[in-house]
């Protein structure tokens, strides 16, 4: 259950992640690509710059995109197949008022000066409306494409995180594996906010802990209630260990809506299939929990996309608004 000691609102970080995350309350968001594509294929992305356009007018509060490098065929998912980072130049010039995620950018298979520069532009062009999921990732295949190790991709996030915050700042001094800042030279652009909101997936090679102490937020997966009040509330516990203010936790969740609100859940991959009814109760459980945001994932969505946006706006959005 929520502690009826949350602070008013989180720290102020930038428009998004104020938008989005609130103590006590739950908004909801969707993963592109906005379409549903079987299993070892690939998203067609016809009109999806419109698609994230009629997003935004229904009143979703983010959509959110994913890194993903190669297609892994073992995997079965290409993600939404774009660059994130060109992606989010693209969505920023189309839309006004949605946040823009990433679930998330996998940091070891990316230089941290790059990772910054680009998400620090983003968050210029789109007027603060960024937030920076970032994971250690989990497609081993990827790792000897970019001749990287697997096996200490866990410090190389750490010390990614740790760059990243650096180059924040004015003329940094930092040194590590990655590089070393003189403080003669400067990195810009600098974040639209206070700095880039960067919540961390799961564990991302770290201990729980250093994700509570080191991150804007946490990302998780979706589990039984029990489950999942339970990690939540040792993820608060920590983060109140370390001194630091409260932070937002956030989950995705596969659905596959279907037309009879009153139709019953059944299990799917990371998620279910069901009505609007049962889905808006799930929605209301896990706000109690303390999830700030669902991301709704309609890979296997069996019903047309565009009357499923416009069922979920009427049927669910009103209440986490």
């Amino acid at each position: 259950m929520l502690d009826e000691t949350q602070p008013v609102e989180f720290d102020q970080i930038n428009v998004a992640y104020n938008r989005v995350f609130r103590p006590g309350r739950l908004s909801v968001g969707l993963v592109l690509p906005l379409e549903a594509y079987a299993v070892d294929a690939e998203p067609t992305l016809r009109g999806h710059l419109k698609a994230a356009q009629k997003v935004e007018e229904l009143g979703f509060a983010a959509l959110w995109l994913r890194d993903v490098l190669f297609n892994v065929p073992s995997f079965g998912d290409p993600g939404q197949v774009f660059d994130p980072f060109v992606y989010l130049g693209a969505l920023a010039t189309v839309t006004d008022r949605i946040a823009l995620g990433t679930s998330s950018v996998i940091l070891p298979l990316r230089h941290p000066a790059h990772v910054a520069k680009a998400a620090a532009t983003a968050d210029m062009l789109s007027s603060g409306r960024l937030l920076l999921g970032v994971a250690s990732g989990d497609r081993s295949e990827e790792y000897p494409a970019m001749n990287h190790s697997f096996d200490d991709r866990g410090a190389r996030f750490r010390d990614s995180i740790d760059y990243i915050r650096a180059v924040g700042t004015a003329y940094p001094k930092y040194d590590s594996a990655q590089g070393t800042l003189s403080g003669g030279i400067d990195l810009l652009p600098k974040p639209h906010g206070t700095r880039l909101p960067m919540l961390i997936t799961g564990g991302s090679q770290q201990s729980p802990d250093w994700v509570a102490q080191n991150g804007d937020g946490w990302m998780t997966y979706p589990r039984n209630a029990v489950a999942q009040g339970q990690v939540i509330a040792d993820y608060r516990r920590r983060v109140k260990a370390a001194g630091e203010p409260d932070k937002p936790v956030m989950q995705s969740l596969y659905v596959d809506v279907v037309a009879d609100p009153a139709a019953p859940p059944r299990p799917i991959h990371l998620g279910f299939q069901s009505g609007t009814d049962f889905l808006r109760s799930y929605l209301r459980e896990v706000e109690t929990l303390g999830v700030n945001h669902v991301a709704l994932n309609l890979r296997f969505n069996q019903a047309p996309i565009g009357a499923t946006l416009e069922h979920l706006a009427d049927m669910v959005l009103p209440d986490f608004s």
